[in-house]
């Protein structure tokens, strides 16, 4: 339960980041999560992504702690590869929860995602209108 709350309360913090966010920086997060999410599906533990191999073991990692304290950087790079981290180890660590809050996080993961995309999206067909409009 108290990780629950604390995921929720970081959760709360990255959205604000995200959403302040310069709209092709997003785009950018948005790539940088997807990369992330697909590193860490491939590691043997995926919401232990971040972790050391000796702490495997155990019911969550660092990764959260790290990125959300990378995310909080003054360093826009440092803080955008945080909010990713947190991003890509929150998802896999939420994914099959059975808990009803770490659920609840699940889905608000997923509609942060899912703005990321539509982001990522815009501005990859306005690239393309414009390339073709160059044409």
């Amino acid at each position: 339960m108290s990780r629950a709350h604390q995921l929720g309360r970081q959760l709360r913090e990255i959205e604000k980041s995200v959403h302040g966010l310069p709209r092709r920086t997003r785009a950018r997060l948005g790539t940088l999560t997807l990369r992330e999410i697909g590193q860490a599906s491939r590691s043997e533990f995926p919401h232990l992504y971040g972790t050391s191999p000796d702490q495997r073991y155990l019911p969550w990692g660092q990764g959260t702690d790290i990125g959300y304290t990378r995310a909080r950087s003054d360093n826009p790079e440092v803080a955008m590869r945080g909010i990713a981290l947190w991003l890509a180890v929150a998802f896999h660590e939420t994914k099959d929860a059975t808990h009803l809050k770490l659920q609840l996080h699940h889905r608000q993961l997923l509609r942060l995602l899912h703005e990321l995309k539509q982001v990522h999206r815009g501005d990859t067909q306005q690239e393309d209108w414009m390339g073709s409009a160059a044409a």
